[in-house]
């Protein structure tokens, strides 16, 4: 079986960059390891380790948003993985838009919205 390389950091940790198995849009960056890995071949849903709160993280368990995993990539090295996911609920960002890649740098160095938020943040995790 496949042994991703989760040695090459000090806290285990990969980079899983989960894009949109249709359109191929990157909707988030975050970080799996081994335990997360295993937990999502598992349950075919995306499993991430938060790092803020360190423990694993099941995207979508509090939103709804889950992730389906329908393909994965790996990169040459075995220490970078592509989660191609079904997003259920149509918001991977946590701040309520598809992408959590919803600014744009200008030319000036200021940040511009290109996105469109599909939920209210604060309705859905009652902050």
């Amino acid at each position: 079986m496949l042994q991703l390389d989760f040695s090459k950091s000090a806290d285990g940790l990969i980079p899983a960059i989960a894009q949109d198995w249709q359109t191929g849009d990157v909707l988030m960056l975050a970080y799996i390891n081994e335990e997360a890995w295993h937990k999502t071949l598992e349950t075919g849903v995306a499993t991430y380790w938060t790092r803020s709160r360190k423990k694993l993280w099941i995207k979508g368990e509090t939103s709804g948003n889950i992730q389906k995993v329908k393909e994965i990539l790996v990169d040459c090295d075995l220490d970078t993985v592509i989660f191609k996911i079904e997003q259920v609920g149509d918001a991977a960002c946590h701040e309520g838009y598809r992408s959590c890649f919803f600014r744009k740098v200008e030319a000036d160095g200021s940040l511009s919205v290109v996105g469109k938020r599909v939920f209210d943040p604060e309705k859905v995790y009652k902050k």
